[in-house]
């Protein structure tokens, strides 16, 4: 009677861990870019992007649960044109040489059934720290990807945000103060 109790807890635990596994993806460099838009003197919708960016993703879609962790070089703003990244890495805009790192931390995650729909988590940049809410546009996971036979997911998240609540105000309006980023991230299990 004894060992078909142990064998019923062990499979019962089994079933539990399978259920409540989360798990914790490292976003992938060479296809994850963060990108940054904003209105030019009314004129023109200008975007860049960082080149550099690396974190984690950890899920549990059984539980819906998970969280981002997610830090950007800074000093890889790829504008096009040398003297501009230098000029935006400058102390009117990113100051990259205090700053050298922007960061997104969430811990909530929302899902709509199955899928993760947003994410509300902590912006910083500049060394100044604000709550922002990243809606998440697509999401897909594949259990084996084709090249790395590693579960992956991918994702394209919106944040919208005012530069001068990060004091980057400088030459508003003419530059403008609302600023759209995107992300576009693949991330690997190990």
């Amino acid at each position: 009677m004894i060992k078909p109790v142990i064998a019923l807890s062990a499979s019962f635990l089994l079933v539990f861990a399978a259920q409540a596994a989360p798990v914790s993806y490292q976003v992938e460099p060479s296809h994850t870019f963060v990108h940054f838009s904003y209105k030019h003197l009314g004129l023109s919708t200008q975007n860049q992007r960082f080149d550099k960016a690396q974190g984690t993703v950890t899920l549990d879609q059984q539980a819906k649960t998970g969280s981002i962790d997610m830090k950007v070089d800074t000093r890889s703003v790829s504008t096009g044109f040398p003297l501009f990244d230098e000029h935006i890495q400058g102390k009117d805009y990113f100051d990259t040489a205090q700053f050298p790192e922007a960061t997104f931390v969430s811990k909530e995650i929302q899902f709509d059934g199955d899928k993760p729909v947003s994410a509300k988590g902590d912006l910083t940049i500049k060394g100044i720290t604000k709550p922002v809410t990243m809606n998440i546009e697509s999401f897909l996971t594949m259990p084996k990807h084709p090249m790395l036979n590693k579960p992956a997911l991918g994702a394209d998240g919106k944040i919208e945000i005012k530069r001068s609540d990060f004091g980057m105000a400088a030459n508003v309006p003419h530059v403008g103060d609302e600023v759209t980023i995107r992300i576009a991230l693949e991330a690997i299990a190990p």
